[in-house]
């Protein structure tokens, strides 16, 4: 891979800047402060992004970058693979994701994978390295390389990670020991004591023990909360009977007044009837009072009459007696006959027709009066009949009123109350079935025990949130446990995935990067040093000439510090699918003549194919490759 072209709008302190680079060696020189660093910081944030993260610095890459007098922020980097396909990338770097342009100018940004906390991945799918290999391989700083003899056994350390593990930062035998350190103090064995493991274990079966204890009182609690239950739904059903009772006693109330009026109105009309019993009982009174008059007075003239006819009787046989006598012994003539029949007779007749005439007159005025009398008695039965009549007609309108309101009121309450309570048991409250006052009495005793039960709920409270507490202390403790087992599991599995990893390193790559470095440290020391191996116990040794073998810490500084770069610019022809660009920024700057030129000749013999930058300050570097006739290309920063 080789990058062509760099447009840099605004980055840092570069602005408007454009920079054409070349195959082979790449010579970036400038003054301290024009920009090195920062073009090659532009160079890994094009193809990686940039980061808002400080990762324990005081600033962000993004705030350290952005530039403080334009709102623009952005750049454009040409590059080709090493299949001849030349892309172009575009970074608005306020955004998260670039564009991505082919030979042709098409954008196929999407063409590749794109992560919502990263961005695209453009470039790891194209290269197979991701950021953190290509910043620890193929871009090495000034201060990566500049050590002192103090420094020197941790660079041999780097060395033989490198060549162990592939990282120069990992040590296969301390990241065991770590590994097991850190399983044994974080999480500990079955064996072991006052590890977490061992304490979660041991505070969880107690508090099972604990727990089974206080259960019991969760089942009561279960049984007083389905009680509790019933009760209330008894209470509310005993509510709503108790308001239809009510209303029905509004109902029946109701029709009871309207019952008042009639019993009143039954009242008038007793009364009438007894008042015409009394009528008629006057009546029969005087009729019989005017025949017993009229057989006293009968009584009195038939004495009185008897008084008459014995005198008329009398007077009439004195006449005839004295109308024999005379006729005897006398001549009757027209006088005597006048006065002696004529006369007693008219007596007689006037008489009679006195008696008769009178006890008609008294008669008739006995029939008048009672005719009176009766007539304005039965005037008054009349009217009392009458006034029965009407009363009655009351009573029937009220029954009438009374059993249409009653039927419409419970028709209503029906429909009032369908939805909560069924047809079946509102008619029976509706015939009173149930009486209020004993729905009353049920509702108060329904009310007596749900306080008996919430009492008996109140007490065993603290001993249930003991429970509820205990509970959520040992589901805190299993998943304690669970994630103790799981850190375990993680931890057994990095062993053996470490394991694994280095044994397949010992086999595969160690022996390339340890004939890699013994091939480097020939030539480097001019044969002094022939062979690099390593071992387990010794770590990284070389051989000298007469094959006795070494640590490789007894070598010089300047020794060790050039077998790390290159060991490290090997890491990538493993690694990476391309020929990817070589970036040092100020590396040789402690480097004497001889080592400059040792390691540029280094370059040249190894990395003749590969893409090199050499950023730096001075022209060293530059009249270096000129008397070794090795070509190259000039950048000014300046």
């Amino acid at each position: 891979m080789k990058i062509e072209k760099i447009k840099i709008n605004s980055f840092g302190n570069l602005q408007e800047k454009e920079i054409e680079l070349k195959e082979g060696m790449n010579i970036i020189q400038g003054e301290n402060e024009s920009g090195k660093s920062t073009l090659l910081k532009f160079i890994t944030t094009m193809f990686y992004g940039i980061s808002k993260n400080k990762r324990g610095k005081e600033i962000s890459d993004y705030e350290k970058y952005e530039p403080w007098h334009t709102e623009e922020f952005s750049g454009k980097l040409a590059y080709t693979l090493d299949n001849g396909q030349t892309y172009e990338i575009y970074r608005d770097f306020r955004k998260k994701n670039p564009k991505l342009y082919n030979s042709e100018g098409e954008d196929i940004t999407k063409e590749y994978k794109i992560d919502k906390n990263t961005g695209s991945g453009f470039f790891t799918e194209q290269t197979q390295i991701e950021e953190e290999t290509f910043l620890n391989t193929l871009v090495t700083e000034q201060q990566e390389v500049r050590i002192n003899k103090q420094e020197q056994n941790i660079l041999v350390q780097k060395i033989a990670n490198l060549a162990g593990t592939g990282e120069d930062n990992i040590s296969y035998k301390k990241a065991m020991d770590k590994l097991n350190k850190k399983q044994l103090e974080e999480i500990g064995t079955t064996r072991s004591q006052g590890r977490p493991y061992n304490i979660v274990k041991e505070e969880l079966e107690n508090l099972e023990n604990e727990k089974k204890i206080l259960e019991c009182h969760k089942d009561k609690q279960y049984e007083i909360e389905q009680e509790e239950e019933k009760i209330k739904k008894e209470i509310k059903n005993d509510e709503i009977k108790i308001e239809l009772l009510k209303e029905i006693k509004k109902i029946e109330e109701k029709k009871e007044l309207e019952k008042e009026k009639i019993n009143l109105i039954e009242k008038i009309k007793k009364e009438n009837n007894q008042k015409i019993e009394e009528l008629k009982n006057k009546i029969k009174k005087l009729e019989e009072e005017n025949l017993a008059e009229i057989k006293s007075e009968e009584n009195k003239l038939n004495k009185k009459n008897k008084k008459y006819f014995i005198i008329l009787f009398t007077i009439f046989i004195c006449s005839i007696l004295i109308f024999i006598l005379n006729n005897l012994f006398l001549k009757i003539n027209f006088i005597n006959y006048i006065f002696y029949f004529i006369i007693p007779f008219l007596l007689v007749l006037l008489v009679i027709e006195k008696i008769y005439f009178k006890n008609k007159k008294i008669k008739n005025k006995n029939e008048k009066i009672i005719k009176n009398n009766l007539l304005e008695i039965n005037l008054q039965i009349e009217l009392l009949e009458k006034n029965n009549k009407e009363q009655n007609e009351k009573i029937k309108n009220i029954e009438e009123k009374i059993n249409l309101e009653n039927y419409l009121e419970k028709e209503k309450i029906k429909n009032k109350y369908a939805e909560k309570i069924k047809k079946e048991e509102i008619n029976e409250l509706i015939e009173k079935k149930y009486l209020l006052e004993e729905m009353q009495n049920h509702y108060q005793k329904n009310n007596l025990k749900l306080h008996t039960l919430l009492l008996d709920k109140k007490n065993i409270l603290p001993k249930l949130e003991k429970l509820s507490s205990i509970e959520e202390k040992i589901e805190q403790l299993r998943e304690e446990e669970k994630q103790l087992l799981k850190d375990n599991l993680g931890i057994e599995l990095a062993k053996q995935i470490l394991e694994i990893a280095y044994q397949k390193m010992k086999e595969n790559v160690t022996p390339k990067f340890t004939q890699y470095l013994s091939e480097s440290v020939q030539k480097i020391t001019n044969g002094n040093y022939s062979k690099v191996k390593m071992n387990d116990e010794e770590g990284l040794i070389v051989e000298k000439e007469n094959g006795e073998y070494i640590p490789a810490n007894r070598l010089s500084v300047g020794t060790i510090d050039q077998l790390y770069i290159s060991l490290r610019f090997s890491m990538i022809k493993e690694l990476a699918k391309e020929n990817l660009p070589i970036l040092l920024d100020e590396v040789f700057a402690y480097f004497d003549s001889n080592r400059l030129k040792n390691i540029l000749v280094y370059l040249q013999e190894n990395f003749s194919d590969t893409q090199i930058l050499i950023f730096t300050c001075t022209n060293r570097e530059e009249k270096m490759l000129e008397n070794l006739a090795i070509p190259y290309h000039k950048v000014n920063m300046t």
